[in-house]
């Protein structure tokens, strides 16, 4: 398989997986907020478009920055100091900050070294820390995506979109 019919998979994937988190929150009356940061914003975009989407996607903010982590979603410019701004606090308080300035009831945010260059011997390339909030609480969970700076986002954004859906679908 080329890399552009995997990407086309993985588009194909991220559109699925997009119609069922609109059931899941339609279901139960919820809206989404994305915090995101690597991934630029294209989960808010998988997500708006499918038609419809404003029934149950409330915002999404792209905080690239670390300025805009600390303005737009209220992350604390301490914790960025001491964790870095691609760590598992960071991811937490981007999802909390997400839920707190917005009218969801469930956020998503992410936050990675995508490549080709920023990475570490700590964190590299491909290193992306995910978030999940909701009225149960804050999840995160660390992943290393291979691939380049496309396939990195890419596996992100399915990621996110696959740990939305497993969440909303828990009982």
């Amino acid at each position: 398989m080329t890399g552009a019919e995997l990407l086309q998979n993985k588009e194909q994937s991220a559109q699925k997986m997009c119609g069922q988190l609109a059931d899941l929150l339609l279901n139960k009356g919820w809206n989404l907020a994305t915090a995101e940061s690597c991934t630029g914003g294209l989960i808010a975009a998988h997500c708006t478009d499918l038609a419809g989407s404003s029934q149950w996607f409330e915002r999404g903010f792209v905080t690239y920055s670390n300025a805009a982590k600390t303005d737009l979603l209220g992350v604390d410019a301490a914790l960025i100091d001491q964790h870095g701004a691609v760590s598992e606090p960071v991811a937490r308080a981007m999802a909390q900050g997400a839920l707190q300035h917005s009218k969801a009831q469930v956020a998503v945010a992410v936050t990675g070294i995508a490549g080709p260059t920023g990475g570490s011997a700590d964190k590299p390339v491909g290193t992306v820390w995910l978030a999940w909030a909701s009225p149960e609480g804050v999840s995160a969970e660390l992943q290393h995506f291979a691939g380049d700076r496309a396939a990195v986002r890419n596996a992100t954004v399915v990621h996110a979109l696959q740990g939305l859906v497993q969440r909303l679908q828990r009982p």
